[in-house]
């Protein structure tokens, strides 16, 4: 961990985790918070949909809910950023506290419940960006929605044009008709947080999501890209799931933890995994284990 962020992290981890979550944001929009200008390696360079991709390692959606920051965090390091989840009203979400640490798990526990600005909001903030990096845009729908897919249909239209790709959030523990997968718990959790309810993600995760990653890039048989998640906090986990199909990476809640210096070092550690095991480029390595 960088010596700056291990002196901010002792103040972040002192606040309530949607405060600090708070903080982030605000010291993105500040300009403040310092960027990554070494250049990737040469391997890590990729391309989806006939777009290039500096780097495979994307930041997942929840962290920038109303594009608030998307350049910001791409000046961070990230090959990609998705933003949301966006919903076509203003909503609060659930009660708070909704978010919560499990630090001896490497975990995060949230109950959101979907809060945002709205559609309108998010669509006004990617329309005023420059249309530069990779920026996806992941969709939902209102809680008190009588036709749920007729707002995943609204978002999509009115953001597609702003996207390089859109995700419909099908399977949100927190927001009720969503709540089919996943809610487990695996029993090795030693947090006295992990009776708290909703989502469960960072590195508890992992082995879990990089199965259900292999097992999907079987049937997919490679008709499609496939974005890797779920517990990923090193450049080991990152090729983990590159191996078993993944196109493109996503991370969020090992950055509670490590902040922006683990971007740069989960790219190092992947180049040189690919150097070692003779790939040239991180494309020749997806689906390796597969094969």
């Amino acid at each position: 961990m960088a010596v700056w962020y291990s002196l901010a992290d002792q103040v972040l981890s002192r606040l309530d985790a949607e405060a600090a979550h708070g903080l982030a944001l605000r010291t993105l929009k500040s300009g403040l918070l310092p960027g990554d200008s070494k250049p990737d390696p040469a391997s890590l360079s990729t391309a989806v949909w006939g777009r290039p991709i500096p780097n495979p390692i994307g930041l997942a959606a929840g962290f920038d809910k109303n594009a608030e920051v998307p350049d910001a965090l791409l000046g961070l390091g990230f090959g990609f950023v998705e933003i949301g989840s966006v919903t076509p009203r203003p909503q609060p979400g659930n009660p708070r506290p909704r978010l919560f640490r499990l630090s001896e798990d490497r975990g995060v526990i949230n109950r959101m419940g979907f809060p945002g600005q709205g559609l309108d909001a998010a669509r006004a903030r990617l329309a005023a960006r420059p249309r530069r990096g990779f920026v996806g845009v992941n969709v939902g729908a209102n809680k008190d929605s009588t036709d749920r897919a007729a707002d995943y249909v609204a978002c999509s239209v009115a953001l597609a044009p702003y996207a390089d790709y859109l995700v419909c959030n099908m399977s949100s523990p927190n927001t009720p008709g969503l709540r089919n997968l996943p809610l487990s718990r695996p029993p090795t959790l030693r947090s006295t947080r992990r009776e708290e309810s909703g989502g469960l993600s960072g590195a508890p995760l992992m082995t879990l999501s990089t199965d259900v990653l292999r097992r999907t890039a079987r049937r997919a048989e490679s008709q499609f890209p496939l974005i890797g998640c779920g517990g990923v906090g090193s450049g080991a986990d990152a090729y983990a799931k590159i191996r078993a199909g993944a196109s493109l990476v996503q991370l969020y809640s090992a950055m509670v933890y490590e902040g922006p210096p683990l971007i740069r070092r989960i790219k190092d550690e992947l180049a040189a995994l690919l150097a070692r095991d003779g790939f040239a480029s991180v494309t020749e390595a997806v689906g390796a284990d597969l094969r």
